[in-house]
C-alpha cells in the first residue's frame, strides 16, 4: 500500500516560515556579538567539521531539539531557560525554519531562524570557525 500525505514539507515550511521571523545574514552579522542573542546550529556534527561553524553558536543537534528545550525533561539545557533571542540555523534554512516553529509552539520566545542558513551567512562574509574532527584514526 502507498503512503498519502496529506501536509507534506512545502506545506510544513510555507506554515513555518508565515509563522516565524526571518532573520537575513547581514543583519545577524552585525548583531552577532550581541549578548542577549544565541545562534543555535542545528546541522548534523559532520556538517560543522566539513564546513566550520559561526563563532560562538551553540550546537543542538535537530533530532533532540525538543527534549533540550523543555525544562521537564532529563536533557534539558540551561541554555534555553535564558531570557534571550533564539535564532537557528541549518545549512540552508529548510531544518530552521521547522525548528523554530517547533520552539515557538513550544514556548519558548523570541525565536527567529536566519533565512538561508549557514551558507547565506557564509556567502554574506560571516566569520567562520573551523571545527576539529572528533573521530581520531589509528595510525600504524
Amino acid at each position: 500500500m502507498t503512503q498519502t500525505i496529506h501536509r507534506g514539507i512545502k506545506d510544513l515550511l510555507a506554515e513555518a516560515n508565515a509563522q516565524i521571523e526571518t532573520i537575513l545574514a547581514p543583519e545577524l552579522i552585525a548583531s552577532q556579538n550581541d549578548d542577549g542573542i544565541v545562534i543555535v546550529d542545528l546541522r548534523d556534527p559532520r556538517e560543522i567539521e566539513r564546513d566550520g561553524r559561526i563563532p560562538g553558536a551553540f550546537h543542538c543537534p535537530r533530532g533532540m531539539l525538543e527534549f533540550w528545550l523543555d525544562p521537564e525533561s532529563p536533557y534539558a539545557k540551561p541554555v534555553f531557560q535564558q531570557d534571550k533571542k533564539f535564532v537557528f540555523h541549518c545549512a540552508s534554512g529548510l531544518r530552521s525554519a521547522l525548528a523554530a516553529k517547533t520552539a515557538q509552539d513550544m514556548g519558548l520566545k523570541p525565536v527567529a531562524h536566519l533565512g538561508g542558513g549557514f551558507a547565506a551567512w557564509r556567502d554574506a562574509g560571516g566569520s567562520v570557525e573551523q571545527v576539529q574532527s572528533h573521530t581520531h584514526k589509528a595510525t600504524t
